[in-house]
């Protein structure tokens, strides 16, 4: 990697972390300092078309830069708390890349998926579906932004992370999954979006028992809301174990 695209995307994450550790930045306001940072490393970060008669191996080195730009952003969501834990004070919560991983076990050893559902693309929608949160942050219902702006900003982060791993059919491939969530357009997303919700109110179970708190909110954000048998018998379960 060269010293300026390193120093680009060196410098987009440490806006990044900075704003969304920043207790006086609204998800919205952390979307618009990012925006024009993940510009300019988009800017900085495209590669040359290869000259005649240059190393075979740059295409490779070229894509092993791309992706590892691409990682080093993902990294936010390691860092990223998910909002719902921090707003309520539970320490130490779980981060979005947390949350995304179980979703994606969840997919892997669910027995009793409906027939035709298509298992493998379940778990690499579940690794996706929170990804574009590395660059505006967890945006949650009490943050007050309209659903059709959330989808929006989130939609062109999504964008820019493509670009960074610049396109072609892994980009492509990682822009269709988020799409068909966010559309709940097949059986898998809407599988997908029911471990989602099930995930959520597992953890919340799980900080109920470990700190003796009372999280019943989250429990309701979710009743009636289930659209797939699997996700019914889940929750089912997960409330089962509140008794």
């Amino acid at each position: 990697m060269g010293g300026s695209r390193a120093l680009s995307l060196s410098s987009l994450c440490a806006a990044a972390a900075a704003a969304t550790r920043s207790p006086l930045l609204s998800p919205h306001h952390r979307a618009r300092h990012l925006r024009p940072r993940l510009a300019a490393a988009m800017s900085s970060s495209s590669s040359p078309a290869p000259a005649p008669g240059s190393d075979p191996a740059a295409p490779a080195a070229s894509s092993a830069s791309s992706a590892i730009d691409f990682l080093t952003l993902c990294y936010r969501l390691k860092t990223t708390k998910r909002a719902g834990w921090v707003r309520r004070g539970v320490p130490g919560p779980e981060s979005v890349a947390d949350h995304m991983y179980r979703m994606g076990v969840m997919a892997l050893v669910a027995a009793d998926l409906p027939a035709g559902v298509n298992r493998d693309r379940c778990v690499k929608m579940a690794i996706v579906h929170d990804i574009a949160e590395a660059i505006v942050g967890d945006i949650t219902p009490a943050d007050g932004v309209p659903k059709e702006e959330k989808s929006r900003r989130e939609k062109e982060a999504l964008d820019h992370m493509c670009a960074l791993l610049g396109g072609g059919s892994r980009a492509d491939e990682i822009r269709e999954l988020w799409m068909e969530y966010e559309n709940n357009a097949t059986l898998e997303a809407k599988v997908v979006k029911d471990f989602d919700k099930v995930e959520m109110i597992l953890q919340a179970l799980e900080y109920e028992k470990e700190q003796g708190r009372d999280l019943e909110e989250f429990f309701q954000s979710t009743a009636g809301k289930f659209q797939t048998d699997v996700g019914k018998a889940w929750a089912a379960e997960v409330a089962s174990r509140r008794k």
